[in-house]
């Protein structure tokens, strides 16, 4: 498990409003080449989306739910099938010095498991490459956000 906390120069609500954007991950997560949402819908509780991913050089799929959803809160995915299993939980709240940033912390949990290459012979400490994975992507995230790009 890994925790990583960034502060982003945007209010929550347009912050969560790029993380619920689902089908826009490929913009700012490294690995997701496409998010395909078969329901069509907006995402929400209980949303079923399909992450098309490239991880040490190798194709993945994993379908995913969304396990929480409390606008301007919290958005939860975990997978439900395909290598890597993951569970990732974003927390966001008003940054203490100033109500127009966010405290954006990302709780996740993930594996090697069903990769090929180096992150599969690392077992547990996989979830740390992947962790330093994350990192970027948060901050590619932010620049995103800041950058005034996307959903608002």
């Amino acid at each position: 498990m890994f925790q990583i906390r960034i502060q982003i120069a945007s209010p929550p609500q347009v912050v969560f409003a790029h993380l619920a954007d689902v089908e826009s991950a490929p913009l700012w997560y490294e690995a997701v080449r496409r998010v395909d949402n078969p329901s069509g819908r907006s995402a929400g509780l209980g949303t079923h989306i399909t992450f098309h991913r490239t991880v040490e050089g190798q194709p993945l799929v994993n379908d995913v739910e969304i396990t929480e959803f409390a606008p301007e809160v919290a958005i939860g995915f975990k997978s439900r099938s395909g290598p890597t299993p993951f569970t990732y939980r974003y927390l966001l709240r008003p940054a203490a010095h100033d109500a127009g940033e966010t405290e954006l912390m990302l709780k996740g949990e993930i594996s090697g498991q069903g990769v090929a290459g180096p992150a599969s012979l690392l077992g547990p400490l996989a979830a740390r490459l992947f962790e330093g994975g994350m990192r970027t992507n948060l901050e590619a995230l932010k620049a995103w956000v800041e950058g005034g790009l996307g959903p608002v």
